[in-house]
C-alpha cells in the first residue's frame, strides 16, 4: 500500500476524519468538555488532514511528493507537540499549575491570537484535568501516538511511494499513430 500515494494519502485523511469524529463524539454524546489545548490538538489534525486530503487528490510526482511529506511532517509535529505539552500539564505535580483562566471563547475576542495562543500554550488548570482513559493512558497521550504514527506514515508513503503504471490508452495511441501515418503521406 505504500506503494501508491494516493491511497496513503486517502488513508491518513480518513485517519484525522476518524479522530476528529471521535473528537466530536466524545464532546456532544459522552459530554466530555474539551479544554483549550485539547481544541488545538484538533485544529492540527484538522490541518493534518487537510494536507493528507489535498495530497489524496493533487497525487504529487517528484519533488511535489517531497513537499507533501515535509507538510505532514510539519503538522504532525505541530500536533506532537501542542499533545506533549498537554500530558506535561496533565503529569505536573498538584498546585504547579495555575487555576483556570477565561475561556477559549472569551480570550479570542478580548486578545490578538498570537497571545491567545501564548496563553493556551501555558494552560490552566482546566487542561489538567483527566476525565478519559484507554487502556491507562489520557487522550493526548493517544493523539500524540496518532500524530506520530499519521505523521511517519505520510511521510514514508509520500518519500518512498511511487505512482502506479497506468496502461496506455489504446485510443490515443491509435489516433497518434494514424495521425503520424496522414501527416507522413503529404
Amino acid at each position: 500500500m505504500l506503494q501508491n500515494r494516493r491511497l496513503v494519502n486517502g488513508a491518513g485523511a480518513l485517519a484525522c476524519l476518524a479522530m476528529l469524529g471521535y473528537a466530536y463524539f466524545a464532546q456532544y454524546v459522552q459530554h466530555l468538555e474539551p479544554c483549550p489545548l485539547c481544541i488545538f490538538q484538533r485544529i492540527t489534525i484538522f490541518a493534518l488532514g487537510v494536507v493528507f486530503l489535498i495530497a489524496a487528490l493533487h497525487e504529487p510526482r517528484g519533488s511535489g511528493a517531497y513537499l507533501y511529506a515535509g507538510l505532514i511532517a510539519l503538522a504532525a509535529l505541530a500536533t506532537i507537540g501542542v499533545a506533549a505539552r498537554h500530558l506535561y500539564v496533565q503529569n505536573a505535580p498538584p498546585g504547579s499549575i495555575p487555576a483556570c483562566g477565561a475561556p477559549l471563547n472569551a480570550l479570542i475576542h478580548m486578545f490578538p491570537l498570537t497571545q491567545v495562543v501564548r496563553k493556551v500554550l501555558r494552560a490552566g488548570g482546566e487542561c489538567a484535568v483527566v476525565n478519559w482513559r484507554l487502556l491507562g493512558l489520557a487522550m493526548p497521550a493517544w493523539v500524540l501516538i496518532c500524530a506520530a504514527a499519521l505523521g511517519i506514515w505520510g511521510v514514508l508513503g509520500n518519500v518512498l511511494g511511487h505512482r502506479a503504471r497506468v496502461k496506455p490508452n489504446p485510443w490515443v495511441v491509435r489516433r497518434r499513430t494514424l495521425g503520424t501515418q496522414i501527416g507522413g503521406r503529404r
